[in-house]
C-alpha cells in the first residue's frame, strides 16, 4: 500500500516525483506493527518512503532548465488522418501520363453499426406487423430480432396510427414485369396467332378443243401487243434516262427558219450555299462529258470574301457532286486532260491551288504562298501543259501584277519559274528591279499545235504572241481592243486563227501572221466571254453582259449572228462565261447570281453541208481547216477589208 495521503506529491514536467513529509517521523517498529494490525506487507521499500525529502527520475530523463520547465507547450488538435498518404499518383488517360493529386480522404471509419428500427407508419412497419399478425393500433419496435409490444391507449388520437387502419394498403409493384409511367414505353402484347377467314375458289370446268391454227393466231395476237408496247417506249422515253432525253429533244420549227436556230433551255444549277456568288470559271471535264466546274466568286474589289469550287453532273441537276469552299474568291479553273481529277485554281487574292477529287478532305493537295512566289494581285486565267522531262505535271498562270508563271507540281510543293514580264511601252522587263512599269495581263491561252507558242491579253487592250523558250521580247504584239481584254483563244482546227473579246462591245477574229483583225463584230454590250465550237472551225458562242448568247457560224453569216436569245430570267443579270460541251450540242453560260444553264443549239445552228446524190461528203479536222480557209482567202486580198 502507498504510504497516507498527507504526503504531497509534486508532479514535474518529465514525470519525476518530489515528496514532503511532515515534522515528526514514524518509527520503523511502530508503523510495522500497525501493517500488521492492517495486515498489509510493508516490504522493504519501506525506508524509500521514510525520507524525508528523496527525487526520484529515470536514468534518461532530459536536465532542464527552471525556465524550460516552466514554459507553457501548445498542442492543437487536426481532423487529418496520420496514416493517410501525402501524394497519390494516379495515371491519367486524358494526358496519357502519371498525375499527382492533391486531394486525399482525411476520414477513418472507427465504428459502423446498422439500425434495424423501422419507422411505424412506413410500409415496411406494415408489413412486418402483417407478417407477425400484429393490429394496426399497436407500436412494434424492433431490436436484434426482438419484438416487444405496448397496447395503445384507450383513446386514439386523430393523427395516430390507428386512425389509419380504414386505409388501403398501397400495391406491391411486380419487380419482373414493372414499367412506370414516366418511361412512355408500352409493353406490346404477344400475338400467338392470325387466322384470316376467306372465301373457297370457285372452280368451273373448261372444256375447248384447240387445233394448231388457234395456237398460231394467239402467237400472232401476243406478238402484235408486245410491238405496239415497244412504238409506245420509244415515243415516250422513261424517266429513268431523263439524263439522256436532252438527245431527243429538237426544235422543230428549225424548219420554217431558212438559216437561223434556236437555243433550247435544259436544266438550271444552283447551289444555295454559294448565293451572293457569281459563276467567275467554266470547265468541262475531258473524260466524264456530263461533268462540268463552275469556279465561283466576284468580280467587284470592293465586296471579296469567300469563294467556292463546285462541280455538277448533267445527270444531276438538283445538287452539285463535289463542293469546296475557299477563303478568297475564285477566279479561274482549268482540269487536266488526261488526269480528270486534278483541277488548277487561281484565287483573287494571288495564290494558285491544286485539288485532288481522288482526295478525301476540303483543302487543296497543293497552293503557293508568298515564299513559293505566289502572285502579288489576282489570278486570272490558268492553264494546264504537257508534262516536264522529268514526267511532272505543270500549269501555267496569269495574274494583274504582270507575271506569266509556269507552275510545277514537285513532291508535296509547287516551284515556279517567271516565264514573262509584262510591261506597259510593250518590252518584257527582264528582272523584279526594273524601272519600267508592268501591265496587267487578263487572259491568255496556248496553241493547239504548236507547245511552246502563246497568246496573252492585257488590261490595256493588246494582245501579244509570245515563246516559252524566247522571253526576252513579244514575237508579236497586236492593238486588238480599246479595253481589257477579257478572253483570247486558238481555234481548235485551223492553226493560224484566234478569237478575242472586250468590254468594249467587240468580239474579233485575227490571222496571227496578220496584225489586222479579220472580221471584227459589234454586240451593243460588253462581251463577258467567247468560245470555238468542238464540232465546226467557224461557229463561235459569245455572252454579253445584257443577258444574251450570240451564237455564229460564219460559213452561213459572215455578218450577223444567227441566234440570238436571252438566257437569263431576271433583269439587270449579267452572263460572265460561256463554254461548249466536247462531245454534244450544248453549251452552259454562267451569270453574276450563281446560276448556270444548259442550251440545246437547234438543228440549224450545228447544220451541216448536205451531199449530192451518189457523193459521200468528205470528214476529218481537214474538212473544217478547209472550211476556215476558204473564207480568210477572200480577205487576204491587197485591201483589207473589215466586216
Amino acid at each position: 500500500m502507498p504510504p497516507p495521503n498527507n504526503n504531497v506529491a509534486a508532479i514535474g514536467r518529465k514525470g519525476s516525483v518530489v515528496q514532503k513529509a511532515p515534522g515528526a517521523k514514524p518509527t520503523k517498529a511502530a508503523n510495522k506493527k500497525k501493517d500488521e494490525e492492517e495486515g498489509v506487507d510493508g516490504g522493504d521499500g519501506w525506508d524509500d518512503w521514510t525520507h524525508g525529502k528523496a527525487l526520484i527520475k529515470p536514468q534518461d530523463q532530459l536536465e532542464l532548465t527552471e525556465t524550460e520547465l516552466k514554459e507553457e507547450i501548445t498542442r492543437i488538435l487536426t481532423a487529418n488522418n496520420p496514416h493517410a498518404p501525402q501524394n497519390i499518383v494516379r495515371y491519367s488517360f486524358k494526358e496519357r501520363s502519371f498525375k499527382s493529386t492533391s486531394v486525399v480522404d482525411q476520414m477513418a471509419v472507427h465504428f459502423v453499426l446498422e439500425g434495424s428500427l423501422l419507422h411505424q407508419d412506413s410500409d415496411e412497419a406494415r408489413r412486418l406487423r402483417a407478417k407477425e399478425g400484429l393490429s394496426e393500433g399497436t407500436k412494434t419496435h424492433c431490436s436484434n430480432i426482438m419484438w416487444e409490444v405496448e397496447e395503445a391507449g384507450e383513446e386514439d388520437r386523430p393523427d395516430s396510427a390507428a386512425s389509419k387502419t380504414d386505409k388501403k394498403e398501397p400495391k406491391i409493384t411486380n419487380q419482373f414485369n414493372f414499367s412506370e409511367r414516366a418511361s412512355q414505353t408500352l409493353n406490346n402484347p404477344l400475338r400467338v396467332g392470325r387466322k384470316i377467314t376467306s372465301l373457297s375458289p370457285v372452280n368451273t370446268t373448261v372444256v375447248i378443243t384447240a387445233d394448231i391454227w388457234e395456237i398460231y393466231d394467239a402467237y400472232v395476237e401476243e406478238l402484235q401487243k408486245q410491238e405496239k408496247n415497244k412504238e409506245k417506249q420509244k415515243a415516250a422515253p422513261s424517266k429513268k434516262d431523263s439524263d439522256k432525253n436532252f438527245k431527243y429533244f429538237e426544235d422543230g420549227s428549225d424548219e420554217f427558219r431558212d438559216k437561223e436556230g434556236t437555243l433550247l433551255p435544259l436544266w438550271k444549277f444552283h447551289y444555295d450555299k454559294a448565293k451572293r456568288l457569281s459563276v467567275t470559271a467554266l470547265c468541262w471535264n475531258k473524260k466524264y462529258q456530263d461533268l462540268f466546274a463552275v469556279g465561283m466568286g466576284s468580280y467587284d474589289f470592293s465586296k471579296q470574301g469567300r469563294g467556292m469550287l463546285v462541280f455538277y453532273s448533267l445527270k444531276k441537276s438538283a445538287f452539285p457532286e463535289y463542293t469546296y469552299p475557299t477563303p478568297s474568291g475564285v477566279l479561274c479553273l482549268d482540269i487536266h486532260e488526261q488526269h480528270s481529277y486534278l483541277v488548277a485554281v487561281g484565287f483573287y487574292d494571288g495564290c494558285v491551288a491544286v485539288y485532288n477529287l481522288q482526295e478525301e478532305g476540303l483543302e487543296p493537295v497543293y497552293k503557293s504562298t508568298a515564299k513559293t512566289g505566289k502572285h502579288t494581285d489576282p489570278v486570272w486565267q490558268v492553264c494546264w501543259q504537257n508534262d516536264d522531262l522529268d514526267s511532272n505535271h505543270n500549269f501555267y498562270s496569269v495574274s494583274s501584277d504582270g507575271r506569266v508563271v509556269s507552275w510545277t507540281l514537285v513532291k508535296n510543293e509547287l516551284v515556279f519559274t517567271d516565264i514573262i514580264r509584262l510591261s506597259v511601252n510593250g518590252a518584257v522587263s527582264e528582272g523584279p528591279e526594273d524601272a519600267q512599269q508592268p501591265t496587267s495581263g487578263t487572259s491568255f491561252d496556248f496553241h493547239k499545235q504548236i507547245d511552246y507558242l502563246f497568246l496573252v491579253g492585257t488590261e490595256e487592250g493588246k494582245i501579244h504572241k509570245c515563246s516559252k523558250t524566247y522571253s526576252s521580247q513579244f514575237l508579236e504584239t497586236y492593238v486588238a481592243h480599246s479595253m481589257a481584254v477579257d478572253a483570247v483563244k486558238w481555234n481548235h482546227f485551223h492553226p493560224k486563227v484566234f478569237i478575242s473579246c472586250s468590254s468594249d462591245w467587240t468580239v474579233k477574229i485575227w490571222d496571227h501572221t496578220i496584225n489586222t483583225p479579220m472580221f471584227t463584230f459589234d454586240l451593243n454590250a460588253a462581251v463577258g466571254d467567247v468560245a470555238w465550237s468542238p464540232y465546226s472551225s467557224t461557229v463561235f458562242a459569245a455572252v454579253t453582259t445584257d443577258g444574251t448568247v450570240h451564237v455564229f457560224d460564219l460559213d452561213i453569216n459572215k455578218y450577223e449572228a444567227i441566234c440570238q436569245q436571252l438566257a437569263v430570267g431576271k433583269k439587270k443579270t449579267k452572263l460572265t462565261h460561256i463554254e461548249f460541251n466536247p462531245i454534244h450540242p450544248i453549251i452552259i453560260v454562267g451569270d453574276d447570281r450563281g446560276y448556270v444553264t444548259s442550251l440545246k443549239l437547234s438543228p440549224n445552228l450545228r447544220k451541216k453541208p448536205k451531199a449530192k446524190k451518189g457523193q459521200e461528203l468528205p470528214k476529218g479536222p481537214e474538212v473544217e481547216v478547209a472550211k476556215m480557209e476558204k473564207l480568210l482567202s477572200l480577205l487576204r486580198e491587197p485591201e483589207q477589208s473589215t466586216v
